[in-house]
């Protein structure tokens, strides 16, 4: 039986749905003129933006894709050399493909979900779903089909199934070397265009955070749509292409007892995942709360409660496909509670960053209060929030690898251990999809406001779009954690093929060449993170100028009787982001290839393991601190300790904007780094020996 025609049937079905859901949400009113007029400026930015940004990706994909040819050809290897560039260029086409097909739809329901709005909750909550879930259903089922197809290839070409594993790692690579400059181009992108806006916006000029006399504003809608959009799509993309491949790698060790099966595995089950989040996401509705002393309907319910029901749906789904598909393949259950443990960690991780980053727990509201002291203390007491919430982070991912090793030791079959963290992986990435549909959610819902906002629409309008931005906010931190999560759990397995490809079973700190590239193993990640924080700096300081020349130019912006020049914004932010971006993003991939090649393998993996470890505590410290420092803002602004305008306040968003760099530049791209770091590791793994 040919399995692997199961994940490509259900990854083309499935690529047709998000079509329908694309075009459904095509169909939907835009609402007033204004509205328009403010959703057509985010669209024209976010274009120019992804254009230039790609056209500089796709000339440094190239240079890469030629390198890895000539480096396996200098090595006599010339035909692997080719298999794996191959495999790098579709990778690299896949991951950009998918975050620019997300971004067109999120671009255009923003506006929709604007004038959904008007007629009450539901519907805009069900437009902002569905058109995340386009990005969200998109991006796995374009990863599954490219991996599947790879492999239906070369298996036509007649080479052996344990052979084709490692024939398309390449894959991963491009998917990761696209994912980590979408990530840092975008986060620089957006949090310049953010801070800019709250600076000269906010503090120096005093009006409110959407308003249309700022010149950044409308770029800073435009940053949500490249960072969350195809910065998170283009992360999760390469998540899911590196754990499918490293799973399959290690599928190869248990080819002896269960033939192909074992390699197929983990694309058959994402695809039962891609399945289970489409049906998650069909049923979101936000029901009516009733009354207690009537039969009426009072209110509609919170969002979020919503949008849990269907992750929830989507987690039992997979759970359900998981005992089926480890019953029909193997006939061993200890595999399916390996599964359960990754559904399990991505729950918890869900809910471990929802305590640490939602207003109504201690952490944010301890950072609220310390503001009430000033900005030295707010900085202060969000930085610890940062490195406190490792501790719960490491717990969990120990916790799990180790539970997830034991259950796979269990089922009695040579090499189940480490198939078990596998299986581990592929269930905290079952939900991916969804997990994805709730992340895009986000930056629509915000750009809605926005544009409720501008265009002048009433009260009650912006309180459903207000909801909606709420809970937006805590999808986008979410998945943040999630991200982290499924990183890690993904590192691990990445790191154990590599250890299988480079026929390595210790890697033994004490040999000094191993010692000293595990230390730069985590130089690496302090020195990137520094690189991606100092470029938002660098680049806020053009959206600032900028923004302060026209108001000093043009006096009559704060008068509202001059228009400010919205493009020259995003084009001078565009371009000092995307300059910004390449310091960062090439010493992620030199760094590791020097290390390899001159001390070799063994070296090599001694980066990967300290270098992973140092990533995923730093990326916790930056994300949840972050997260922490933008909701205690927020929960000041609702009206607590003095509110808006308030010195608490002004402490507030002294923290915020420490926080954003944070939180949607340096944090989400260590995600991408330590994941690039195993694939890099992987497609060059023959060259390090």
């Amino acid at each position: 039986m040919d399995y692997n025609i199961f994940p490509l049937a259900i990854a083309i079905i499935s690529l047709g749905v998000a079509a329908w859901l694309a075009v459904s949400i095509l169909k939907k009113e835009t609402g007033s003129e204004k509205m328009k007029t403010v959703a057509e400026a985010i669209k024209i930015g976010a274009n120019a933006f992804l254009k230039r940004q790609y056209w500089a990706i796709a000339f440094i994909a190239i240079l890469v894709a030629l390198g890895l040819f000539f480096a396996y050809w200098a090595s006599g290897n010339i035909g692997f050399g080719f298999k794996t560039s191959l495999a790098f260029i579709v990778g690299a086409a896949s991951s950009a493909m998918a975050g620019l097909i997300g971004m067109l739809i999120s671009v255009r329901s923003n506006v929709r979900v604007a004038a959904a709005s008007q007629r009450g909750l539901n519907d805009s909550l069900v437009i902002a779903l569905r058109g995340g879930a386009v990005s969200g259903i998109t991006i796995v089922s374009l990863s599954l089909l490219g991996i599947a197809g790879l492999f239906e290839i070369y298996t036509l070409l007649g080479y052996e199934a344990v052979k084709i594993p490692f024939l398309i790692v390449g894959y991963g690579f491009g998917a990761s070397l696209v994912a980590l400059f979408a990530q840092l181009g975008g986060g620089i992108y957006t949090k310049a265009a953010d801070v800019g806006a709250d600076l000269v916006g906010k503090i120096e000029a005093g009006i409110p955070e959407d308003d249309l006399r700022n010149p950044a504003v409308v770029a800073d809608l435009v940053g949500d749509n490249v960072g969350d959009c195809v910065g998170r799509g283009a992360d999760l993309f390469e998540s899911t292409a590196a754990e499918n491949i490293g799973a399959m790698i290690l599928g190869v060790a248990l080819y002896p007892t269960f033939g192909v099966k074992g390699i197929l595995f983990p694309l058959v089950i994402r695809s039962f995942g891609l399945l289970a989040s489409i049906v998650g996401v069909l049923i979101v509705r936000v029901n009516p709360v009733k009354n207690k002393d009537s039969h009426q309907a009072k209110s509609e319910e919170n969002p979020m409660k919503a949008l849990n029901r269907g992750f929830w749906v989507t987690s039992i789904l997979s759970a359900a496909a998981f005992y089926f598909g480890t019953k029909i393949f193997f006939n061993n259950l200890w595999f399916f509670a390996a599964g359960v443990v990754g559904l399990l960690t991505s729950i918890a991780f869900v809910y471990f960053t929802q305590y640490y980053t939602e207003a109504r727990f201690r952490p944010v509201k301890s950072i609220a209060r310390a503001s009430k002291t000033g900005h030295a203390t707010n900085i202060i007491q969000g930085f610890s929030i940062g490195l406190e919430s490792t501790g719960i982070t490491v717990v969990t991912i120990g916790i799990a690898l180790i539970a997830a090793y034991k259950f796979g030791d269990l089922s009695g079959i040579t090499g189940g251990g480490l198939y078990g963290t596998a299986m581990a992986t592929m269930g905290m990435l079952a939900t991916a999809a969804y997990i994805l549909a709730m992340d895009t959610f986000g930056p629509i819902c915000d750009n809605a406001g926005g544009i409720v906002e501008m265009s002048g629409a009433s009260q009650e309008i912006r309180a459903n779009t207000d909801k909606l931005d709420s809970a937006g906010n805590t999808t986008k931190a979410l998945t943040k954690g999630y991200a982290i999560g499924s990183a890690a759990l993904a590192a691990f397995l990445l790191f154990s093929a590599f250890l299988e490809e480079a026929h390595l079973k210790i890697v033994d700190l004490a040999k000094v060449e191993v010692f000293v590239a595990a230390m730069v193993g985590a130089m690496l990640i302090f020195l990137f993170s520094s690189l991606a924080i100092r470029a938002v700096g660098k680049a806020a300081y053009y959206t600032i100028n900028e923004a302060r020349r026209q108001f000093k130019e043009k006096p009559g912006i704060i008068a509202g009787t001059e228009n400010p020049d919205y493009s020259k914004v995003i084009d001078i932010t565009t371009r000092g982001a995307l300059k910004q971006m390449i310091a960062p993003g090439l010493l992620a991939v030199i760094v590791p290839v020097l290390v390899g090649v001159f001390l070799k393998a063994e070296a090599a993996a001694g980066l990967l393991m300290v270098g992973t470890i140092a990533g995923i505590l730093l990326a916790t410290v930056m994300n949840n601190s972050g997260g922490a420092w933008d909701n205690a803002k927020k929960w000041i602004e609702a009206g607590n300790f003095g509110g808006k305008g308030s010195e608490v306040h002004k402490a507030a968003i002294t923290g915020d904007t420490v926080g954003d760099p944070f939180k949607d530049t340096a944090g989400p791209s260590l995600h991408v780094l330590v994941k690039l770091l195993g694939t890099l590791s992987l497609a060059l793994a023959t060259l390090f020996l």
